[in-house]
């Protein structure tokens, strides 16, 4: 295990009725004047934004609010939010979603007390030092932006879906996470979200760090975990022991507790990140088409780390001779997982083009940096492309 320093300090408050005391905690975090950052009517619908909003009355605090905010968030909600606390004033910001609503409020806290373009922060022409307090009501199972030091936005100018530099000052100061807001979402962003949260423990993973048992095995509980609850959910969408497993294990499959001291690889999601700024698919849902590719792409580097994978995740049998077989049966495992949840495995199904593959390169190759990356494997435009071939396979 490599050295590290992991701080994480955000306050959750779990469980049912919890949302009842959101007030009560903006108050305790400082805010006074709040901006209410929310999607769609989803969280009219299903009590949230009437029990965030009553509880903020109770506490005597003035809000203002943001709606409309899209899967994929874009920077024009974005520059919108920024207008907002300026000219009102605001000193707290309030996200009432998933992931894309935290990101956007995440993005406005920064972007708020900058004289520049918020942008200069995703393009490393700035540097995120501060920024308004951030707390978040959950609604959505999967991003586990409520607990993370990260934040990705879409520029509209360019259609650029890029994340900021990781900082521990963009964590949000609380978060509420009541599983009964989960139950009404439809089965398939309950799936899409699993395959995020599956993803983002993966990308910790496969690593090139040695002597990491313990984390290790935090990954294999995390992944267990929501295997056996993500297809109980989505038969059974109140069953209220499957979606608050759903909702802690997407928080700790994003805070880095499973992360630390080991270094970590992130291919999957940066190759994702250019399928949903063409398509507008959902991420999760994407991530379900590429990250089993990847892994047959890089199997070879380590093959015994994932054979360990498909043994203490999905119960392979070891094949000591010939561990490869070991490891593809894991892969294979993993993609069907997702199609039995009913998600899209290949590039056809999440509704992309072969003939774009090109362009969706040439697309990463325009962010500074943009090859090669991966820590587990360094994947360049060329690897970029066969991968993406790859997802193109039944």
């Amino acid at each position: 295990m490599d050295r590290f320093v992991f701080y994480s300090p955000t306050l959750f408050a779990f469980g049912d009725g919890e949302e009842q005391n959101t007030g009560t905690l903006v108050k305790h975090f400082g805010g006074s004047r709040v901006l209410l950052v929310y999607g769609g009517g989803s969280v009219k619908r299903n009590g949230a934004y009437d029990a965030v909003t009553a509880s903020l009355q109770a506490e005597g605090i003035p809000y203002f609010e943001l709606s409309g905010v899209q899967a994929n968030p874009r920077s024009g909600k974005v520059y919108e939010g920024i207008e907002i606390c300026r000219r009102e004033n605001v000193d707290f910001l309030l996200a009432v979603g998933g992931g894309s609503v935290i990101d956007t409020a995440k993005a406005i806290g920064f972007g708020v007390p900058y004289d520049g373009d918020f942008w200069d922060f995703f393009t490393g022409k700035a540097k995120i030092e501060r920024t308004l307090p951030v707390g978040t009501v959950l609604t959505i199972s999967a991003a586990g932006s409520e607990g993370s030091d990260s934040c990705v936005i879409t520029l509209e100018e360019g259609n650029l879906k890029w994340g900021c530099p990781k900082t521990d000052v963009i964590r949000p100061k609380f978060s509420v996470l009541n599983p009964r807001y989960t139950c009404s979402l439809p089965a398939y962003q309950t799936a899409s979200g699993a395959a995020d949260m599956i993803a983002h423990i993966c990308e910790r993973y496969f690593t090139n760090t040695t002597d990491v048992d313990l984390t290790d095995r935090l990954c294999h509980a995390l992944l267990k975990t929501i295997l056996a609850a993500a297809p109980k959910a989505i038969a059974q969408p109140d069953d209220y022991a499957a979606r608050a497993d759903l909702m802690w294990a997407g928080m700790l499959a994003h805070n880095n507790s499973c992360g630390i001291g080991r270094a970590q690889d992130w291919a999957s999601h940066q190759i994702e990140h250019e399928l949903s700024a063409f398509y507008d698919c959902a991420h999760g849902a994407g991530l379900a088409v590429v990250m089993p590719a990847w892994m047959e792409f890089v199997m070879n580097h380590d093959v015994m780390r994932f054979a360990k994978f498909a043994v203490e995740v999905f119960g392979c049998e070891m094949d000591f001779a010939h561990p490869e077989v070991t490891a593809r049966a894991g892969i294979a495992r993993l993609r069907e997982f997702f199609r039995s949840l009913g998600l899209p495995v290949t590039l056809t199904q999440v509704g992309a083009k072969t003939e774009d593959i090109p362009a969706m390169v040439a697309h990463r190759a325009e962010k500074p940096a943009g090859f090669p990356f991966g820590g587990f494997v360094k994947i360049g435009p060329e690897e970029m492309e066969q991968i993406l071939h790859l997802c193109a396979r039944d």
